[in-house]
């Protein structure tokens, strides 16, 4: 019986190994490399990738392309003094732009610059069609008086608007420091920002009561009450400990028309 042929057995190297035959695969097998069948990607698998493809190009297109996701409306909301439609006209969002494409951090920008009242603001995407201004407007704690206008002061001590009438129950600021040293070591800023810091300090009722708050130096500081009443507060250190030192002054010397707490271990008070 004769033996395989040399195509059967493949052709035989020196050492009696044998090469790889090539040929056709058998069904549903890859090519044959090194021995193995390499396997080709079922049609389940390219069709699974044929639709990831397909979602992502259209998922691209109704962001970008599409009518169906452009800003149609832009609302305000948080607003104090300010109103809605001041904030949306500085906004200046590009309407009927893909909703996606809109700069939201260029946007609190602009407001920030063309609306000093405005502390912060978020601005976000509202789907489909809107964006969302949350606005925080600064809350004035001092008045600077200029002329017949007052200029408001926030906590931080920022000079953020000038209005015609000055908003209840905000203390006036007096600064008398024009002769005084503090003024050429400190400047005016920071001696705004302590007085600004004795204003937080001040107990509930008292700080009710305070008409105006006199600077004349950087440890000089004189709270105008209502009645007549004066405070000598000195500097802004130690203003929870003033604070209490204070309170119970006023509670122990009711008729008093000057209460001194510059030294708070030390308080004092008189009829005049």
């Amino acid at each position: 019986m004769a033996g395989p042929t040399t195509a059967d057995r493949g052709t035989r190297k020196p050492n009696g190994s044998s090469t790889v035959r090539s040929g056709r695969s058998g069904p549903g097998k890859g090519p044959r490399i090194g021995g193995r069948h390499l396997k080709l990607p079922g049609r389940r698998v390219l069709l699974t990738a044929l639709a990831l493809i397909a979602l992502t190009t259209g998922g691209i297109w109704v962001l970008y392309g599409s009518s169906w996701l452009r800003v149609e409306r832009v609302s305000a909301s948080g607003t104090r003094v300010l109103t809605p439609r001041e904030v949306e006209e500085a906004a200046a969002v590009p309407m009927g732009t893909p909703l996606i494409s809109v700069d939201t951090d260029r946007i609190e920008d602009r407001l920030r610059q063309k609306l000093p009242r405005i502390d912060s603001v978020d601005a976000v995407r509202s789907w489909p069609h809107g964006i969302g201004l949350k606005v925080t407007e600064r809350i004035p704690v001092l008045l600077i008086e200029k002329g017949a206008k007052f200029i408001e002061v926030d906590a931080k001590g920022v000079r953020f608007a000038t209005v015609d009438k000055a908003p209840k129950d905000v203390p006036l600021l007096e600064l008398t420091t024009d002769q005084s040293p503090s003024l050429l070591r400190f400047g005016e800023r920071r001696l705004v920002t302590e007085a600004v810091r004795v204003t937080a300090e001040l107990p509930e009722g008292i700080a009710k009561d305070t008409r105006a708050l006199q600077v004349d130096s950087y440890d000089s500081i004189t709270l105008k009450l209502t009645r007549g009443r004066t405070v000598m507060w000195g500097s802004s250190e130690e203003g929870d400990a003033k604070g209490r030192a204070l309170t119970v002054l006023m509670k122990a010397a009711p008729g008093a028309a000057h209460f001194d707490v510059s030294a708070p271990s030390a308080p004092a008070s008189s009829a005049s």
